[in-house]
Parts: C-alpha cells; sequence; structure tokens
C-alpha cells in the first residue's frame, strides 16, 4: 500500500450543498461542519485535520545515512572482535621456518571456533601457539602504532606484541618420534615421507637429531617444514616437557593461505600423515584395556568350574 494511502477508505460522494456559497458570501462547510478559525475545511478525514487511517499519528521521518553511520561501525566493530575471539583470526608470517609451505609476508587465516568444541590439534596440521616460554626470549618485537594496535585488537591486522609460532605438528600426545641422523622422522616407529613439504634440499633432521621423545598427553611436537632454518622443538629440549607444546597454548589450526591472492591456497594435512600403523599404539590401548579387564572374569570362571568337579 503506498504511503498515505486510504485504508478501504472511499472520497465521500458530493451532497447537496457542498461547496455551495452561504449566504453573505461565505462558504459553507463540507457536510454543514463549521470548523475551526485557521482550520482547513478540506483536508481528507473531515475538519478536525485528523489523517484517516493512520491512527493520527504523523509519518515517520527517516533517519540520515550520517546518523546512522555511527550505529552501522559500532555493530561491525563489535562483529569483528567477536569473529576475532571466536572464529578465524588473520596471522602474519614473520620468519621463512615454514618455507615452501609459507613464505615470509603471507597472512594466514587460523580457526579458532573448533577447539571451543574440544578439538585437539592433529599430526600433520599447522598451528599457532603462544610461546610456551624461552622459544623467542631473544626476538625483538617492533612497537606498534596506535592504529595497528586498533586493528590488531578488532582482528582486522596480526598482533606485533603477542608472541605467537607458527609450526607443523609432527607427534601428539602418547606418540613416540625420535629422527637419527640421515634417517626419516619416524611417529610410533612409521617413517614420515615429508618430501612433499619440507623445503627442497632440506634433510629431515640431519641439523639436529632426537629423539626418542615420548609425547607426553595434552601436548604436541612441533617442527618446521624448513628444517634447517626452524628453532622448533629439537631446539628446546632442555625446557619443560621436552621441548613440546600445551595443547592449552594453541591458537588454532592454520587452514588457508588468504594474502597474497597469488598466493591463495588451502593447508591440508600431507598423507604421510594418515598411513595405516600410525596410530598403531593407541589402537591398542583399547585392546589391552579390554584383555586386562577380561582376566579377572576368566580366572573367577574357571575357579567355578574346578570346585564343582571336586564337588562332585
Amino acid at each position: 500500500m503506498a504511503v498515505g494511502a486510504r485504508s478501504g477508505h472511499d472520497e465521500p460522494e458530493d451532497r447537496p450543498g457542498r461547496g455551495e456559497p452561504a449566504p453573505g458570501g461565505g462558504a459553507v462547510p463540507p457536510d454543514g461542519d463549521g470548523g475551526t478559525p485557521g482550520g482547513d475545511g478540506n483536508r481528507p478525514g473531515g475538519g478536525d485535520g485528523t489523517p484517516d487511517g493512520d491512527g493520527g499519528r504523523p509519518p515517520r521521518r527517516q533517519r540520515s545515512f550520517w546518523m546512522e553511520l555511527p550505529l552501522l561501525i559500532g555493530i561491525a566493530l563489535i562483529l569483528a572482535l567477536l569473529i576475532k575471539t571466536f572464529l578465524i583470526q588473520a596471522f602474519s608470517i614473520p620468519s621463512d621456518s615454514m618455507q615452501n609451505t609459507l613464505q615470509r609476508g603471507d597472512r594466514v587465516l587460523v580457526d579458532k571456533l573448533t577447539p571451543w568444541f574440544g578439538a585437539e590439534p592433529q599430526r600433520g596440521e599447522v598451528v599457532v601457539f603462544h610461546d610456551p616460554g624461552g622459544w623467542l626470549a631473544d626476538t625483538a618485537v617492533p612497537e606498534p602504532n596506535v592504529a595497528q594496535k586498533f586493528l590488531s585488537f578488532i582482528g582486522l591486522m596480526p598482533s606485533s606484541e603477542q608472541q605467537d609460532l607458527i609450526k607443523r605438528v609432527v607427534a601428539i600426545g602418547g606418540d613416540t618420534v625420535e629422527c637419527k641422523e640421515n634417517g626419516p622422522v619416524t611417529v610410533n616407529g612409521k617413517a614420515l615421507d615429508e618430501k612433499s613439504f619440507i623445503f627442497p634440499g632440506n634433510t629431515p633432521c640431519n641439523d639436529r637429531p632426537f629423539g626418542p621423545i615420548k609425547v607426553e598427553k595434552g601436548h604436541i611436537f612441533v617442527m618446521g617444514d624448513h628444517r634447517q632454518n626452524s628453532l622448533d622443538s629439537r631446539y628446546h629440549q632442555e625446557l619443560p616437557g621436552q621441548g613440546t607444546v600445551s595443547n592449552d597454548e594453541v591458537v588454532g589450526r592454520a587452514i588457508v593461505v588468504a594474502w597474497p591472492i597469488g598466493r591463495w591456497a588451502t593447508l591440508p594435512i600431507p598423507d604421510t600423515f594418515d598411513q595405516p600403523g600410525l596410530n598403531a599404539a593407541a589402537a591398542m590401548a583399547p585392546a589391552a584395556l579390554g584383555v586386562a579387564g577380561a582376566l579377572p572374569l576368566v580366572f573367577w570362571r574357571r575357579r567355578r568350574l574346578t570346585a564343582g568337579r571336586t564337588a562332585g
């Protein structure tokens, strides 16, 4: 219905005497209504000036764009802050330790939602995590200006104040990981084929052989893809946890390279981390518990059978 249109009311028909001159030259108001001084007797809806069908309310004035702009900006900032806190956050790559998977200056988007639902880091994922303590002690942090602080606070720019790192998860809690000189990295006795993601010309660990290391539950063992240019878990074995990182320090999984546009790409888990037998130790644990639980029942049953035969 058009604005100002009547709601189911038609114009009243002309009646005799409507608009005829009154004696003395004055006009007779329609329908004999004398009206009021200064009133407009020809307004729709009668001489009282009340429009029909709108309850007597004047039409609402539309707010100007400039009045609504601060509200729109406020809503946008709140949404950006919620997205950064609970969904996705952008991070900048400051070093070459993850080449060629990630290049210095790349911007990655990190999934922060799934950890809220109890998801834990998995082998092969590229994750961002807070400095567990002592990893970045000698790294100079540039002082951001006010604009950079504000943009990083709402998630539109990576924070330069946070001490965060990005590496690939090689082993998780309960795994045994090791790498001998000139050998591959092994997890639970299974060799990893890392040719698809480590930096060309690098060896798996010749610069820093390690292990075997039993990864504590709730922790991860991480390594950079540019092995000869990455100070990862191998170089912090003197720290508590033998260089492993607590799951509580993990911000989230890097899922995509978002910038520059020419380098847009997803960050999938390499196939070598899905090979059969890698979870052999974890798969044997339920079976071992089942056997341990069944043994008392077997012994009890044998004792009853033996006792019955003796009594017979």
